[in-house]
């Protein structure tokens, strides 16, 4: 413990509380760590772990609003076609990117039995990003500088590229996501961010651009 006190930086879509929808599941999970390197390396990264930074992930919350979490059935991987849920919430609180939202209950009762049924703790989730930066692509560990998220997966932990990600449903469904502090509207219809800082991004100068070809996105 530094002393220091832990910054969190938040932002939200604000959606109506219909009481009793049956298609919302309410769930939370930690997408990812900051500013450490992932246990192994994701798909896409040409068998490089890789450190997404705290910087490029506040400059990229607000791309991570309204995307989708979606699921394999062996819970082992992404499948962008098969989107289960949205992505209200996302926070930034010390080295965790923390995310909020809801499943499709109703459209994809599978997932929500699976994560009713299965041991807590077992479930995890993946990023998936497109253009993203790399810092220097001759290092052993790949560190991304910025990056725009496309969605999520939900998947086993131990599938996850970061083992330490997590993913769980509310006890109870529809109620409302709320940021975990006060905050004023911002120009942007419909989003609220919270106690938000403005971090300068690096000056890097070797920087390189990856790009899958075909503009495949990066997963896990």
């Amino acid at each position: 413990m530094t002393g220091e006190a832990m910054k969190l930086e938040a932002m939200a879509v604000t959606l109506p509380e219909v009481a009793g929808h049956p298609n919302r599941a309410p769930f939370s999970g930690v997408l990812t760590l900051l500013d450490e390197p992932s246990t192994k390396p994701p798909s896409g990264a040409r068998g490089h772990r890789v450190i997404l930074t705290r910087g490029a992930a506040l400059t990229a919350l607000p791309s991570l609003l309204g995307m989708a979490v979606d699921y394999v059935p062996s819970w082992d991987g992404h499948d962008s076609r098969r989107k289960c849920g949205i992505i209200t919430q996302a926070d930034v609180e010390g080295s965790r990117l923390r995310v909020a939202g809801y499943l499709f209950a109703k459209d994809f009762p599978e997932v929500e039995r699976q994560m009713r049924e299965c041991l807590p703790g077992a479930m995890g989730m993946s990023w998936e990003l497109a253009d993203a930066h790399v810092e220097d692509m001759r290092a052993e560990i790949w560190t991304l500088t910025r990056a725009t998220f496309t969605g999520a997966a939900i998947l086993l932990r131990e599938k996850a590229a970061y083992r330490n990600t997590s993913f769980e449903l509310a006890a109870t469904r529809c109620r409302s996501i709320v940021n975990r502090r006060p905050a004023r509207e911002s120009a942007h219809a419909g989003i609220i961010p919270g106690e938000r800082t403005v971090f300068p991004g690096r000056e890097v100068r070797k920087e390189e651009t990856w790009k899958h070809r075909q503009a495949k996105t990066w997963s896990r």
